[in-house]
């Protein structure tokens, strides 16, 4: 077996919380989260809000010091100090893109920053070379390198920057909820550029998202995450047709079907309860409390996260 481009064990990252004068409470927000992730692959990390997913993302990159767990990069250990040397194959597109350009640089500065701190061109022309490539490659004009953010669309705004992210020619990209801030008919675009962009330039994927459709279309392989742990991870066909853990079956559940007959006759798993608060865990499996298959034993210990046969890896008791 080939090893895998990147590898994640046991990595947990834990937000000190006040709770009162002089104390404190750990927020888990991601607790003991393993995958790999191979050449060329795009492995989906899809959940509800506050499951954990950008964490996963930011802490695999350092931009969040991790409490604990190891991260492997092709064979190298990824830390606080490697990582320096490591950006130029990691590298992240953010969610907002309002939010993540800074709106007092031009597109070219802004794309051009990553050239200039990697000392990536032999000369002013060379990087203004690169700098069109790349806007280029993403469907811009270089006509548009002298303007600046707040003049361009959503869709324009996160072409720029995966462009940024582009820049240092990396091997594996974080894409946390890259299309969610976009139109729907500029996500198919985004989506489309992002397979393109794979097939030529050889990305690895790690591709975040709420939208189980468009991890779906994205995805090789999918990973469900529920309060700060991994539930399910299976291949994205095999999950699609046989979902084993019973929160994955709710969101399969909810996915609109375009054949109204079809969706008649598809039932619609709703859970009862409210989300626990990651401050206050319940014991063993945390998804127990809003289970229909909740037993004795989900209280007293969490349920191990076990092959269920073709890479199929689910952790529940009862399923």
């Amino acid at each position: 077996m080939k090893e895998p481009m990147l590898q994640v064990e046991h990595l947990k990252k834990y937000f000190p919380v006040k709770t009162g004068f002089l104390k404190s409470k750990p927020l888990k927000a991601v607790d003991d989260v393993s995958f790999d992730i191979g050449e060329k692959e795009t492995l989906g990390l899809v959940g509800e809000s506050g499951c954990g997913k950008t964490t996963v993302g930011r802490t695999l990159l350092q931009l969040y010091p991790p409490t604990s767990g190891k991260v492997t990069f092709r064979g190298q250990d990824v830390n606080s100090k490697s990582i320096h040397q490591l950006r130029k194959e990691m590298q992240m597109v953010f969610q907002d893109p309002y939010a993540s350009l800074n709106p007092r640089m031009t597109v070219a500065d802004i794309i051009g920053e990553p050239l200039d701190v990697h000392h990536l061109y032999k000369s002013k022309a060379d990087r203004q070379q690169k700098i069109n490539h790349l806007m280029d490659l993403v469907g811009l004009s270089s006509d548009h390198a002298t303007r600046y953010s707040h003049e361009f669309s959503g869709g324009q705004r996160q072409r720029i920057g995966i462009a940024r992210a582009l820049a240092v020619n990396p091997s594996f990209i974080v894409c946390d909820e890259s299309v969610s801030a976009l139109d729907v008919s500029i996500q198919a675009q985004i989506l489309n550029m992002f397979k393109d962009l794979q097939n030529e330039l050889n990305i690895s994927y790690l591709f975040i998202a709420h939208d189980i459709l468009v991890v779906t279309y994205m995805a090789d392989r999918i990973a469900v995450m529920y309060l700060g742990k991994i539930i399910e991870l299976a291949d994205t066909r095999e999950i699609n047709r046989n979902p084993i853990h019973p929160y994955t079956q709710s969101l399969f559940s909810a996915i609109p079907i375009p054949d109204p007959e079809t969706a008649r006759k598809n039932k619609r798993i709703i859970l009862q309860g409210d989300v626990p608060s990651p401050l206050n865990m319940p014991s063993g499996c945390s998804f127990r409390v809003r289970c229909p298959y909740a037993s004795e034993q989900c209280a007293k210990e969490a349920p191990p996260f076990t092959d269920r046969g073709d890479g199929h890896y689910v952790a529940c008791w009862n399923k």
